[in-house]
């Protein structure tokens, strides 16, 4: 009577990407601990794709867990006073008062500033892409203010282009709303701070070597190679085109840096295969930029003389 009645199955558990550290973290500003969320590895979570000629590593949804970002979980951020690093930075400044003091400070400008990009985000969930984004901006917001003991150009610079490819990851999912726009303004500021991470590594300023990886995504360390390239690939995707002399100027400076850094032309075993690739392709592009521009000028003078 009874045999054809269906057991009802039970409702099945969402699968984890992430988890919950049993050690917390500590908030140096507020000085209290807050939970700390770390990606899963292994059991087929992430599927590596194409790497972008921004040294930007994409990830192929897969079935079992469909899209992952693991970008998202470089960046810890206190619930309380929305104080946000990377998570080795909350250790390494809990003793300069100076650094705390202008953080603690401003910490209803963050929460302001970062409502405005990305509305409802949300710091004791389990991140989502959006809630990721936010966390990045509210860390470009903090390495503002921390001292130039602890490299904050860089880790801005990193964190600016990593904002880019979160804006035009929701901007995917969720296209209409501006964020395509938004990509372009942190590509901008990451091209700002890459220019003055060079600029102050050189001068004796500030200096990088202490940070570890240099990304500038999480799955591979470029190193000092991979500032100078992407410094060139920022300014040629997305430096001003006003000033065409000044523009110019720097695609010459950068095809030099590039060459002599590669060594374009000759067999190189010592740098990595993927970043000699796409620098060998920036290099060819800005060569020919150059010689256009150079053609365009003879034109003129030439026009000049027959008038």
């Amino acid at each position: 009577m009874y045999a054809n009645v269906k057991k009802k199955e039970a409702p099945k558990k969402p699968l984890k990407i992430s988890y919950w550290s049993k050690t917390k973290c500590y908030c140096p500003v507020c000085r209290r601990d807050f939970e700390k969320e770390e990606m899963l590895t292994g059991s087929g979570r992430t599927n590596a794709g194409d790497l972008t000629d921004e040294l930007h590593r994409l990830y192929i949804p897969t079935a079992k867990y469909g899209e992952v970002y693991p970008l998202i979980y470089a960046i810890g951020a206190c619930p309380k006073c929305h104080l946000a690093l990377f998570w080795s930075d909350f250790e390494a400044i809990k003793e300069d008062k100076k650094t705390l003091t202008a953080l603690r400070d401003d910490d209803q400008t963050r929460r302001a500033q970062v409502e405005t990009i990305f509305p409802h985000y949300n710091l004791k969930r389990e991140r989502t892409l959006l809630d990721g984004a936010a966390m990045y901006y509210l860390a470009l917001l903090s390495y503002e203010k921390v001292d130039l003991g602890y490299s904050p150009t860089i880790k801005r610079a990193i964190i600016s282009i990593r904002l880019a490819w979160l804006c035009n990851h929701i901007n995917e999912k969720v296209p209409g709303r501006n964020y395509d726009f938004i990509a372009k303004n942190f590509y901008k500021k990451a091209l700002f701070f890459y220019e003055q991470t060079l600029a102050n590594e050189t001068s004796g300023v500030e200096a990088i070597g202490g940070i570890g990886s240099l990304g500038p995504d999480t799955d591979f360390n470029y190193g000092y190679d991979g500032i100078i390239y992407l410094n060139a690939i920022l300014e040629y995707k997305y430096g001003q085109t006003e000033d065409l002399a000044l523009r110019f100027k720097k695609f010459g400076t950068n095809k030099r840096s590039i060459a002599r850094i590669f060594g374009i032309g000759k067999k190189s075993k010592e740098k990595p295969g993927p970043l000699l690739n796409v620098a060998r392709e920036l290099y060819e592009k800005l060569n020919k930029e150059l010689k256009d521009a150079n053609s365009i000028e003879a034109e003129l003078e030439d026009e000049d003389e027959e008038a």
